[in-house]
């Protein structure tokens, strides 16, 4: 039997009060099992980068539960979440918002740095740099390097930490279409050699060929 590595259950998320109120989700839930890759689709504005952050433990559900790995993350004060999404939650954004002051190698090592586990970050940080073709540009700090050799250290970082699922918000969305393209391969080579999870937020449906689901948006519901 599959094992569920999300589950996401009846999520509402509102903001605003009164006639300003917006209700941005809207009584979502679905599972997704561990080794899947995922596409969230949808409208600008349907409701994507919401949810996709109610996942990452960034923000909070006005009611409903999320649980990773079997945990409920709902129930979390800050400093549970804050140490629970550097455990299990990878993140890949849309620019690769890699630090320009520290090398490739330095901003890899990062996110196990914040989470106290120093010891072996610079070899796992490494391992993945030459999984990500990136093994050449270790010392080179990020400002000088192109948009889609950024993307890739930032796969590398969003990996670092061995999580439970990667997070990833229009991943492609700064590059042009060959590296585009090379990103996608990327990340799904990943998902199937590691037995990583993939959450992909993108407009692109069709950049990203065949994946193993697709949940769609609209108006902040599933549809």
């Amino acid at each position: 039997m599959p094992e569920k590595v999300l589950e996401v259950c009846n999520l509402y998320k509102t903001y605003g009060e009164g006639d300003a109120k917006v209700h941005a989700l809207q009584d979502v839930s679905f599972s997704i099992n561990k080794g899947e890759f995922v596409l969230i689709v949808g409208p600008s504005g349907s409701g994507k980068s919401t949810l996709l952050n109610m996942i990452g433990l960034l923000d909070k559900p006005t009611s409903g539960k999320i649980f990773v790995d079997g945990v409920e993350t709902t129930r979390f004060n800050e400093s549970k979440t804050s140490e629970f999404r550097n455990k299990k939650v990878g993140f890949i954004f849309q620019f690769s918002n890699l630090l320009a002051d520290l090398t490739v190698l330095e901003n890899v090592m990062l996110p196990r740095q914040v989470g106290g586990k120093s010891k072996g970050a610079s070899e796992e940080a490494m391992k993945l740099l030459r999984t990500v073709g990136m093994e050449k540009f270790v010392h080179k700090r990020t400002n000088k390097i192109s948009g889609g050799q950024a993307q890739r250290a930032a796969i590398a970082r969003g990996l670092v930490n061995q999580p439970s699922i990667v997070l990833a918000d229009e991943p492609t969305g700064n590059l042009d279409s060959v590296t585009a393209d090379t990103i996608v391969q990327l990340m799904k080579s990943m998902c199937k050699k590691i037995g990583l999870t993939f959450i992909v937020v993108t407009h692109d449906r069709h950049q990203f060929g065949d994946v193993d689901r697709t949940i769609t948006v609209r108006d902040g519901s599933r549809s």
